[in-house]
């Protein structure tokens, strides 16, 4: 498989009172939410049907700084494979690529921008991601 988008990972937005958001959701959607307020949909790849992957929702202060430089009240996490070769491909297409890469033991973390000034996060789950999140 040659480095990539496998999926998306998650669906990040700022809302007002994520708190209150969240609840609402849980109240009238039966989200079931973890304990940080994210609520972490499982799935099974449909080529490898042992492969287990989660998709995480979660809103976001309205205020938050994490979505910069982007100017959107949104941002879309997408599952990839081999990141560092990723960043490397786009790199030397001219996409602008953060520097910064964030290491956690769910996996590794990055961001680009589009071509319309979304900031897009990368993230290649780590083997235990989806057992960390509950999802395994």
């Amino acid at each position: 498989m040659k480095p990539g988008v496998t999926g998306i990972g998650g669906v990040f937005f700022k809302s007002d009172d994520p708190i209150k958001l969240t609840e609402w959701y849980k109240k009238h959607l039966n989200f079931k939410l973890d304990e940080q307020g994210y609520m972490n949909f499982s799935w099974r790849e449909s080529d490898n049907p042992e492969m287990k992957g989660l998709t995480v929702w979660s809103p976001f202060p309205k205020d938050t700084e994490y979505f910069n430089p982007g100017g959107n009240s949104y941002m879309i996490n997408y599952r990839v494979h081999e990141l560092d070769k990723l960043l490397k491909q786009l790199r030397e297409a001219g996409v602008e690529v953060d520097e910064k890469v964030e290491e956690y033991d769910y996996g590794k973390f990055a961001w680009i921008m589009d071509p319309e000034g979304n900031r897009v996060e990368l993230w290649e789950p780590s083997d235990d991601a989806n057992e960390l999140f509950g999802a395994g």
